[in-house]
């Protein structure tokens, strides 16, 4: 129990470290050279038009928060799935497989809700 927590310490510092090391490194490295091109809000070649604020059509949201609830689904479904068959040879078979099923049918249950809802048309028109 300790060794499996100590091996996601040590991954957890390796990858903090990675990201430290990299910054650092690539401070010093690279080339600082300011100009007004750079001081611009966007760097994709396009000259901004207008302000940055403006009214965000909240559809993109609710479609960004779906896309993640799917996400952190496969997320948490993984892990289980990797280690069923340790959990089947252990005598936890069937727990798991209850669990893991009631956790995707309730977010099968969400997806319907919002399918019916009509949450996932891109463009709405009236409700019948």
């Amino acid at each position: 129990m300790q060794f499996d927590f100590a091996l996601v310490l040590a991954f957890a510092a390796a990858a903090i470290g990675f990201g430290v090391v990299n910054l650092t490194v690539g401070r010093f490295l690279r080339p600082t050279v300011p100009s007004p091109e750079k001081d611009l809000a966007y760097e994709c070649g396009e000259k901004p038009i207008g302000t940055g604020w403006f009214n965000f059509n909240p559809r993109f949201y609710v479609v960004a928060l779906i896309f993640v609830v799917f996400e952190v689904e496969i997320a948490l479904t993984l892990p289980v799935a990797m280690v069923f068959r340790k959990w089947v040879y252990g005598g936890q078979g069937s727990v798991a497989l209850v669990s893991l099923v009631l956790f995707l049918a309730i977010l099968a249950g969400g997806l319907v809700w919002v399918w019916s809802r009509r949450d996932l048309d891109w463009v709405k028109g009236e409700r019948p």
